[in-house]
C-alpha cells in the first residue's frame, strides 16, 4: 500500500520518480536515526571504558597476578572433570521448554473455526515426535540420575 504523502506528491508533480525519492528519503531517515543512536551508544561505552582505564590505580603485585577462584588459592592441577549429565538435563529442559512454547499458538488456533481437526492432527504429530525423543533419551539411560 503506497504512502499517502507519496501519492500526494505524485499527484502534484505528475512523476513517480520524485515520489520514489521522497519515500527513499523517509526510509533512510528512519535508519539514520537508529544508526546515530547506535553510534552514541558505542561512544558512551568506549568513553566509560577509557575513563575507567585512565582513572584506575595500576599496582601489580604477585598476589594480584594469581589465579583467583571463589576466594580459594589455587592448589593442584587446573584440569577438572565435569559431569556431563547436568548439561544433558539442562539441554533436555531447554528443548521441552521451547517446544511447550509452540503449544500456546496451537491452543489459540485450535479454537478458531475451521482449523480444529487439522490443527489437532498436526499437534499430535508434533507431540509424537517429542514423545519419541523422550523415549529415546530414556532408553539411552540419559534420564537416570546416578
Amino acid at each position: 500500500m503506497p504512502d499517502p504523502t507519496a501519492v500526494a506528491v505524485m499527484a502534484e508533480t505528475g512523476s513517480a520518480g520524485t515520489a520514489g525519492n521522497v519515500i527513499a528519503a523517509g526510509y533512510f531517515h528512519s535508519y539514520s536515526v537508529v544508526g546515530l543512536l547506535a553510534a552514541v551508544g558505542v561512544l558512551f561505552v568506549a568513553v566509560a571504558f577509557g575513563a575507567g582505564r585512565l582513572l584506575r590505580p595500576v599496582v601489580p603485585t604477585p598476589e594480584k597476578l594469581l589465579t583467583y577462584e571463589c576466594g580459594v588459592d589455587p592448589v593442584g592441577e587446573g584440569w577438572a572433570h565435569t559431569q556431563v549429565r547436568y548439561y544433558v538435563y539442562a539441554f533436555l529442559y531447554v528443548i521441552f521448554a521451547v517446544d511447550s512454547i509452540f503449544l500456546f499458538p496451537w491452543a489459540t488456533v485450535f479454537a478458531a473455526p475451521g482449523y480444529g481437526a487439522a490443527t489437532l492432527v498436526e499437534m499430535f504429530i508434533f507431540l509424537g515426535f517429542l514423545a519419541v525423543g523422550l523415549l529415546y533419551a530414556y532408553k539411552k539411560g540419559v534420564l537416570t540420575w546416578t
